[in-house]
């Protein structure tokens, strides 16, 4: 993507079945889970740059003993960061007593981190501040181990609002007015709830404190816990919690949005956000790994046995597509070959604009996450080539020359690494605030293979801001001399905020917002912007369940194609000589592609949960009024 895009958190779970002892037999060393932790986080890294987090719980431990551990980072390679610090503190223990080395119950007792229940979390951060306090796990404590929680997740609620004045109404107190606050406390409510329960019925049946604590732990149900606190809750989530005494659960929202899986074997469950991470990590075939049905929580309980339990009634599946398109890693299995498709499905397109002129045409991406939409676009120009050689050979007289049928056979789709990215100056700029500045130099451009005569095809995943595009890459490629100039989206246009993770929460920074709002003014129509204002505010007072997405009327009087045209305008600096075309993927052509993964509001506004048309709103008034808060 050459928008600059925060977005998505990534988490990973780790709950090791047989004692440390086993794996430090098995596989040399009993610190097998923090090994295995780090390169889950670290094959999750592309889901978040901000911050990096680690909690450990060790089981059975003795009062007194520390049990809990956690580290956290927002170092500029927080995820090493975090693993320095863990191995630093380990090795200054075996430095210190050597006796520790080679006695795991020692290990165990003495050096933190090390522990049968793992957490980890990779952050980009869309709500709160990017500082150390909000980067998760979060951390609620007490001296019940039980009311002990570690909380991490990949969420944003669209209201946070309504939670927080509910925990109020509780008669709580939040530290802080953020959605993972807000959660945390929700749940920790429910669990001091049922913890204070059943320890009045243990009470009833003559057990004092102490001995009731172990049975607590066992009679615990963490699914009736989260029937409770998340009963209310709006968004996408995928939120992985540890009980101080050793329970864990990883629970889905109900309409799917956020992505989960899961493995399980005698010595290890597993939950990742990703299904490669796990398959690569646990070397684990593909059909080993369990997706987590939505609105549903894999709990391991203390003493092993894991279960998956519906939590809340499943909506409508509205799998996050984007996650085909960019977030997840390409490396599993049906997502390449949904990227793939999504290039192919590109070409008619394509090959329209080029008037079907392969032998002027370069194509080409824009590195790195296009390169597998660009695999399938290629795909398909040589299928129009082969039936294009085809057709001439056997069109022609019996009589054709070798050096004619060579001459058919040669021609090949022209392809090139035409950009070019600069990896240590895109990590230098991070702030929108900075990046206009700099952001003309993120890549670099291949001189010498483009001809006066050529048009330029070059694949990008996802259009969002079109700041890259206009401010450096269009500018770059014309200075290749190109006759024409083709822009391809692997996803159509994306024209709202989206709420439910991805940091798009500005309506004016879309650049199909900006489009739509040129051509109400070139064509006599702004009134409409005025009129969907009024709409927007008239439902600031209806509960969430009535309220209607008037911004898609925006968009109404206009074509997908001349909301395109317009963008083309819009990105095309007035130095750039050559003709400019910005071509997206259409709706239909990407649910062909990804038919499992529907979730597409970012491109329809069709939310797929009763606040997203509230927040969709408020965005919109939030333009009007020249406000830049967030809408959520």
């Amino acid at each position: 993507m050459s928008d600059a895009l925060k977005h998505e958190c990534g988490i990973a779970v780790i709950r090791l079945l047989k004692p440390l002892e086993f794996y430090k037999e098995k596989y040399g060393s009993a610190f097998y889970g923090v090994n295995k932790m780090y390169l889950m986080m670290e094959k999750q890294h592309n889901r978040g740059q901000d911050g990096a987090g680690f909690a450990s719980i060790k089981l059975d431990t003795n009062p007194g003993e520390r049990y809990i551990s956690r580290v956290r980072s927002i170092a500029q390679q927080p995820i090493q960061d975090i693993f320095a610090q863990i191995n630093q503190r380990i090795n200054k223990e075996f430095n210190e007593n050597p006796e520790y080395v080679n006695d795991v119950s020692l290990q165990k007792k003495n050096i933190p981190y090390i522990g049968e229940l793992l957490l980890g979390h990779v952050r980009y951060g869309t709500f709160g501040k990017n500082s150390v306090e909000s980067v998760h796990p979060f951390l609620r404590q007490n001296n019940w181990q039980h009311r002990n929680l570690i909380l991490a997740g990949n969420f944003n609620m669209t209201n946070v609002k309504e939670l927080f004045k509910n925990l109020i109404d509780l008669g709580q107190h939040p530290k802080e007015y953020t959605d993972t606050i807000t959660i945390m406390e929700k749940i920790g409510h429910f669990l001091d709830d049922a913890v204070s329960k059943i320890y009045k019925d243990l009470k009833k049946e003559g057990y004092n404190k102490r001995e009731a604590s172990p049975l607590i732990a066992e009679r615990l149900k963490v699914s009736k816990i989260l029937k409770r606190a998340a009963k209310n809750w709006d968004g996408g989530y995928a939120m992985a919690g540890l009980i101080g005494h050793g329970d864990a659960f990883v629970l889905r929202d109900p309409a799917g949005i956020r992505p989960a899986f899961y493995y399980k074997d005698d010595e290890v469950v597993v939950v990742a956000s990703e299904r490669p991470v796990i398959q690569t990590v646990f070397n684990v075939k593909f059909e080993d790994i369990i997706e987590l049905p939505p609105g549903h929580a894999i709990i391991t309980k203390k003493s092993g046995k894991t279960s998956v339990k519906k939590i809340l009634d499943p909506l409508e599946r509205k799998a996050c597509s984007f996650e085909r398109i960019y977030f997840s890693r390409g490396s599993d299995a049906d997502i390449y070959q949904e990227r793939k498709m999504l290039g192919r499905l590109l070409m008619p397109k394509v090959l329209d604009t080029i008037d079907n002129d392969i032998k002027s045409t370069v194509f080409s991406y824009i590195p790195n996450t296009a390169e597998t939409s660009f695999f399938g676009m290629i795909e398909t120009v040589e299928d129009f080539l082969n039936k294009k050689k085809t057709k001439a050979i056997l069109s022609g007289s019996r009589n054709l020359s070798a050096e004619r049928v060579t001459q058919i056979l040669s021609e090949m789709p022209r392809i090139e690494k035409i950009a070019i990215k600069d990896v240590k100056l895109r990590t230098f700029i991070t702030e929108d605030s900075s990046r206009d500045d700099l952001v003309a130099h993120v890549y670099d451009v291949t001189y010498g293979v483009i001809k006066p005569t050529d048009n330029l095809v070059i694949i990008d995943d996802s259009i969002v801001r079109g700041t890259t595009l206009k401010m450096s890459i269009i500018k770059m490629l014309d200075r290749l001399n190109p006759k024409k100039i083709i822009v391809v989206s692997s996803a159509p246009q994306i024209r709202y905020p989206d709420c439910y993770g991805i940091d798009m929460a500005n309506l004016e920074s879309l650049i199909a917002f900006r489009a739509a709002l040129e051509l109400l003014k070139e064509t006599n129509q702004y009134h409409i912007v005025k009129e969907v204002y009024d709409k927007c505010i008239d439902q600031t007072e209806l509960e969430d369940k009535e309220v209607k997405n008037f911004v898609r009327e925006i968009y109404d009087p206009f074509t997908d194609e001349q909301i395109s045209d317009k963008i083309s305008e819009l990105l095309t600096n007035e130095t750039v000589k050559a003709e400019v075309k910005i071509i997206f993927q259409s709706v239909e052509n990407l649910h062909k592609a990804c038919p499992d993964h529907l979730g597409d509001w970012y491109f329809t506004g069709y939310y797929p949960t009763v606040g997203g048309n509230r927040v969709v709103n408020r965005a919109f008034i939030n333009f009007y009024e020249g406000n830049k808060k967030r809408a959520y």
